[in-house]
């Protein structure tokens, strides 16, 4: 194979998206002897000519993502007419699309990287529900969107983790009557914590199936009615002092629980007192 020729990746936006589909052609090649230089934010026909005369003095080809029609186009004929090898990624497959669902494209730049943004977040979110999982860093609380409070056993980390797949950065504290409380808990304004109550008999039975699958005791203290109740007990007054929101989530499942908390959020961040 001749030398790799420069390969010019224009785009309307980063160029991220072009670049990657040029390298993973140009990976099924042995010759690796190759230059990739990236034009981004390609927006008028002044920046097609220009790319086209460093391509057509470099004998180099042309790889682009252009979704405005009229660039995309121009780009076309300009290249093709210096005798530039030129390859438009996207507009085949958008036309494809179009024709099989019948819809007009938005043809608006940069939207991959608006759910790149999105994605990003989600993972922002769920990064941070691990790292406060649990009470272990009390500093957690006042970053958090939403801040979970409950005894053992009460789907504090499920719950966590699924708001965390809806974005919500969220911190989760267990409440233990030989534990005070971070004091961070009564800082945070109270509309953001949720105190997830479940009643005495349904912790009994999840917590004793817990120690079974464990290969423990289920006589063990931890499922032990009276100690349930007097952590039930506390987690009462707990809840009373920071005067939160409380969730009984004894029959329900993480999903309904989350949808409650979304909703109550929902709810105030088009209040306009927003927190």
């Amino acid at each position: 194979m001749d030398k790799m020729p420069i390969i010019y990746v224009v785009s309307d936006s980063v160029g991220e998206t072009a670049e990657l589909v040029t390298k993973a052609a140009v990976s099924q090649f042995n010759n690796t002897d190759m230059t990739i230089k990236r034009f981004p934010f390609v927006e008028d026909l002044s920046n097609v000519d220009e790319v086209v005369s460093l391509a057509k003095q470099d004998g180099g080809m042309i790889a682009y993502t252009l979704v405005k029609p009229e660039i995309s186009d121009y780009m076309k004929q300009v290249a093709l007419r210096e005798g530039i090898i030129v390859s438009d990624i996207l507009g085949p497959l958008m036309s494809q699309i179009q024709e099989q669902c019948g819809e007009t494209p938005l043809y608006e730049p940069g939207l991959v990287h608006k759910l790149d943004e999105d994605y990003f977040k989600k993972i922002e979110a769920i990064e941070f529900a691990v790292k406060y999982d649990d009470g272990r860093d009390p500093r957690g609380i006042l970053k958090a969107d939403v801040v979970l409070i409950g005894v053992s056993r009460t789907s504090k980390t499920p719950l966590s983790q699924f708001l965390a797949h809806k974005r919500f950065k969220v911190a989760n504290v267990p409440i233990v009557p030989e534990i005070d409380p971070p004091e961070e808990l009564l800082l945070v304004p109270k509309e953001k914590c949720f105190g997830l109550r479940i009643s005495s008999e349904k912790l009994n039975q999840i917590r004793q199936e817990r120690l079974i699958s464990l290969g423990l005791n289920e006589k063990a203290i931890y499922a032990n009615i009276n100690r349930i109740e007097e952590e039930i007990a506390y987690f009462d007054s707990v809840v009373e002092k920071i005067g939160c929101p409380i969730i009984d989530v004894t029959n329900k499942a993480v999903e309904e629980s989350a949808n409650v908390i979304m909703n109550i959020m929902l709810k105030k961040s088009n209040s306009p007192s927003k927190f």
